[in-house]
């Protein structure tokens, strides 16, 4: 019994010994070749080329509306003009506007009472990426329909409710008011 125990012994200590020695660092299994960033690149220039040619045809199908191009890839037109204001919203201002989302077909998606009243800390809380650019374009009392291609509203996710993957979407905003942070009150 006792040489059984010594075996057991030198047999765990060896295990050990064996088991805690370096190990050299694997190289992968499968090494890229860049091509699948490629054919991604490729992928995503035919998709974002795919909505522009929509959202294209949504404004030449309305000559009467002036749509503007804007610098970061999506187009609006103004249905309610502030010419009298001069000030936009700014990072850190808070901005409270209401809001509706259509498809391109103008099927409403969710309603401005779905959405209720929004407050948003400008360029300080995590909003669709056109929303967060266009509410700064905008003055008091705006109302603004924006066209975003996908990659500027839900993108390659959607919303997980009832926007799809890639879906470009027309948004409708209304800018009621905005304050710098410093002059609104806190809730109790």
């Amino acid at each position: 019994m006792k040489n059984l125990v010594k075996i057991l012994i030198l047999f765990l200590a060896l295990t050990a010994f064996t088991s805690c020695k370096q190990q050299q660092a694997r190289m992968p299994i499968s090494r890229s070749s860049g091509t699948f960033m490629k054919e991604s690149a490729i992928r995503n220039k035919k998709l974002i080329a795919g909505e522009e040619s929509k959202i294209d045809s949504i404004i030449k199908s309305n000559p009467k509306i002036q749509y503007i191009a804007s610098q970061k890839g999506y187009w609006y037109h103004y249905v309610t003009k502030n010419e009298r204001d001069t000030l936009r919203p700014k990072k850190g201002d808070i901005a409270q506007f209401d809001y509706e989302i259509m498809d391109l077909k103008g099927n409403v998606v969710y309603s401005e009472v779905e959405l209720r009243p929004q407050t948003y800390h400008v360029d300080k809380q995590n909003i669709l990426m056109g929303l967060r650019d266009g509410i700064k374009l905008m003055h008091k009392n705006e109302k603004v329909t924006f066209l975003f291609p996908s990659h500027m509203a839900y993108g390659y996710h959607g919303d997980n409710k009832l926007i799809k993957s890639n879906e470009p979407i027309i948004c409708t905003v209304t800018l009621n008011d905005f304050k710098p942070q410093e002059k609104v009150k806190p809730e109790n």
